[in-house]
């Protein structure tokens, strides 16, 4: 843990079965700027070559939790970087009062319930030329209580440019494959064991973000989609009070671009509105919007609404009317991700599945081993003068 010490760089560094249990445990590499604060407490980072993952599960309560973790933080980087075998996510940025300024770089997440999750993690980011599979839900990012302030806004702060040209927001995602998220043997607990199985990228509660050239393939439900998040407490900054009942909290998404993206082979599962990507918005609110998206070879997507690239083609901030009561097929959407997250919204009533939907259900967890081939840090000493941290080679 580097706990509220600015600057700090974990370089070239495996962290292994650091499990979950009492206190702030589960957590392998962790800047720390305040746990539960809200308040930022840390400054600046670099991590590089690093790996996290764990190599045995007994249950859920002792499984390590996250690999690569901020929170609380303004400014860093990750590159070159692997997390495996967690029951919430690989990756974490959090909690960052919409100032992030953080960037994950040729990062790789695979089997766990998420690869990426970031809970209020908005204004600046970006996220490149990574890779998120064999994870039950790829990547994740959303509004809720907790890890505060909601809600989780990629919106650019005052003065502040988008970090790739031409993107219509700050939070960008770039450049990453999403591929084969369909498993249902990885470990999971908490609000992560409800991602649906075999979703690339959930925006949930998520607004202003742009995901801008990425490529989706073989994702069973489907590639992307835009939901609200339904939570419950305080402070529901930003979120519906009592909109599923009391105490409850709904976060609607909004205002998110989805540009440029390639698809191939997603939705197989076959279910209703299973395809290359769907939304839904409970609320009126600003205009998702979508276009260049395209199957492998050029075809036209697979959609929710099946019209999607045609009546929202710019992000120009016009508010649209609640699609889940304006569309039946974005209200049949709805369903289905309740369906596949296996979401009861009133406890006691099971999620609104079709007698001929079928998605995964869990099974028994299986641990994989690390990939042989990890990148590895450069040699600091090659060609370099022979020096007292440097031995000149012997002849």
């Amino acid at each position: 843990m580097v706990w509220k010490a600015d600057n700090v760089s974990v370089q070239n560094l495996t962290v292994c079965n650091f499990l979950g249990g009492s206190g702030e445990a589960g957590n392998e590499v962790w800047w720390n700027g305040g746990d539960n604060s809200g308040m930022i407490g840390g400054w600046g980072y670099t991590g590089s070559y690093l790996t996290a993952t764990s190599t045995y599960f007994k249950n859920e309560t002792t499984a390590a939790e996250y690999g690569i973790f901020s929170s609380n933080w303004i400014g860093g980087t990750w590159d070159q970087a692997y997390a495996s075998n967690f029951n919430d996510s690989g990756f974490y940025i959090g909690a960052c009062q919409q100032m992030c300024h953080q960037t994950m770089n040729q990062v790789w997440g695979e089997f766990n319930a998420l690869g990426y999750s970031g809970s209020n993690s908005g204004g600046w980011m970006l996220i490149e030329n990574s890779r998120f599979d064999n994870n039950e839900d790829g990547f994740d990012t959303n509004s809720q209580n907790g890890d505060n302030p909601p809600p989780q806004d990629g919106a650019c702060p005052p003065g502040v440019t988008p970090p790739v040209a031409g993107a219509p927001s700050c939070w960008v995602l770039i450049h990453n494959l999403f591929d084969d998220n369909n498993n249902s043997s990885t470990p999971s607990s908490g609000s992560a064991a409800q991602g649906p199985y075999g979703t690339g990228l959930s925006l949930s509660g998520a607004r202003n973000d742009t995901v801008i050239d990425n490529t989706f393939e073989n994702n069973g439900a489907w590639g992307a989609i835009l939901v609200p998040y339904p939570d419950s407490g305080k402070p529901c900054t930003g979120g519906i009070v009592g909109w599923i009942g009391a105490g409850s909290c709904l976060f609607d998404e909004s205002g998110d671009a989805l540009l440029d993206n390639t698809f191939v082979h997603d939705g197989y599962f076959g279910n209703p509105t299973n395809g290359d990507f769907a939304l839904t918005n409970l609320e009126p609110g600003p205009t998702d919007c979508f276009s260049g998206n395209q199957e492998q070879g050029g075809g036209a997507v697979v959609s929710t609404p099946s019209n999607a690239e045609q009546a929202y083609p710019t992000c120009n901030g016009q508010t649209v009317p609640a699609s889940v009561n304006s569309n039946s097929q974005s209200g049949r959407f709805q369903n289905e991700v309740l369906c596949d997250s296996r979401v009861e919204l009133v406890p006691g009533v099971k999620p609104p599945c079709l007698a001929t939907d079928h998605y995964p259900q869990p099974s028994k967890v299986v641990m994989q081993p690390l990939p042989k081939h990890l990148a590895t840090m450069p040699n600091p000493c090659a060609g370099v003068p022979a020096n007292p941290w440097c031995r000149a080679k012997k002849a």
